[in-house]
């Protein structure tokens, strides 16, 4: 980044910590919840992936934006969903690779993101690994930490916050070839591109509802089989979510859930959904399978999970997956009917493909 045109950019913490760095993207203020991810590439993937909807990611790796982007196959959704974006050496307006359609830089200020560079990210990381999940803000044009705080103070927490209808397609719309061999319909709660890609290439021609359809317009479509999405905020805050999955539970057709749509297949089974102290967000996650003994490398994005100790009183339902990490609830099946859900993302758009294997899955039961 070249100094003489560079301006200075403060973040600031909810607990009252200041970092200062210079200014990336749009000039100006944006604020969220603080995470970061431990992804050492794929920061287009992670920066388009509507989960990320109302937070600011710390990017744990050294270098940003020394490849550029790439428009169309490296975007998650369409467009950039961060609320800011935090990272230590970035590459403002030169990168390497031949096949890049521009530089992150004029990408975020197209998109109107605002972040922060040159900051020791290895002490934020540390902090809030510490003292948990935090909203934060990040400002280049206000310098006084007093009014930073105050505009800090209107930001939501995301405890309780329901996001998946901001960022839901507003109307249905198909995905694949209207020839291929199984139908499948897609509850968008912020779904991944990169997991309708999976779906197309085992055969599957699907219906992308909105977040709020009710259930029998769902099935009114007449599906072979349900797939309810990744997506943004508190599943304790979508009820109506809930409900429709609960009605499609019963109608006894294979379902499939991620991330979000774990979460909301446990509520609809009546298993409680909780804040996690930091979450999971990075593409090395050791997961166990249970049924099978073996062990899988995953990418996540997460800040809520499924109670364990409410999962194991619910006789109807069996953990299939646990976090070797932590021993959180890492997937999970409903006895009796084709209905299972994993908490993290099998797509990995970035990260390792070890769980593809639950595409085929799912998709050999339509």
């Amino acid at each position: 980044m070249d100094n003489t045109q560079t301006k200075a950019a403060y973040l600031l913490l909810e607990d009252g910590t200041l970092f200062k760095g210079k200014a990336l993207g749009k000039r100006g203020t944006s604020a969220g919840e603080i995470c970061f991810n431990t992804g050492m590439t794929g920061y287009q993937e992670i920066y388009t992936d509507p989960s990320y909807f109302g937070q600011v990611i710390v990017n744990t790796t050294s270098h940003i934006g020394n490849y550029g982007i790439k428009l169309g196959e490296e975007e998650e959704s369409s467009g950039v969903k961060i609320k800011g974006m935090v990272c230590n050496a970035y590459a403002e307006h030169y990168y390497s690779r031949k096949t890049a359609d521009g530089s992150l830089e004029d990408y975020f200020e197209k998109a109107g993101i605002v972040g922060i560079c040159d900051v020791d990210t290895r002490q934020i990381v540390r902090h809030i690994r510490n003292a948990g999940a935090m909203n934060c803000i990040i400002s280049s044009e206000i310098e006084d930490v007093n009014e930073l705080m105050a505009e800090l103070k209107k930001c939501p927490s995301m405890e309780g916050l329901e996001l998946s209808s901001e960022v839901s397609t507003n109307e249905p719309f198909f995905y694949g070839e209207e020839t291929a061999g199984k139908k499948l319909a897609v509850l968008d709660l912020g779904c991944k591109t990169n997991i309708l890609r999976n779906f197309t290439q085992r055969g599957c021609y699907m219906k992308v509802f909105n977040a709020k359809t009710p259930a029998e317009e769902i099935k009114a479509w007449g599906a072979d089989g349900y797939f309810i999405s990744n997506g943004p905020g508190d599943p304790a805050a979508m009820n109506y979510a809930v409900d429709t999955v609960k009605d499609l539970i019963d109608s006894d057709k294979p379902m499939f859930g991620i991330c979000l749509g774990h979460q909301i297949i446990a509520r609809a089974c009546g298993i409680d959904t909780y804040k996690m102290h930091n979450g999971h967000r990075g593409l090395n996650h050791p997961v166990k399978n249970l049924k099978t003994g073996k062990s899988e490398i995953t990418s996540q994005n997460h800040g809520f999970a499924v109670s364990i100790e409410e999962a194991k009183k619910v006789n109807t339902v069996e953990i299939t997956h646990i976090n070797l990490n932590d021993n959180t609830v890492e997937g999970m099946e409903v006895k009796g009917k084709p209905v299972f859900s994993v908490q993290y993302h099998p797509e990995a758009a970035p990260g390792p493909h070890d769980s593809r294997y639950l595409f085929d899955d799912f998709v050999s039961t339509l």
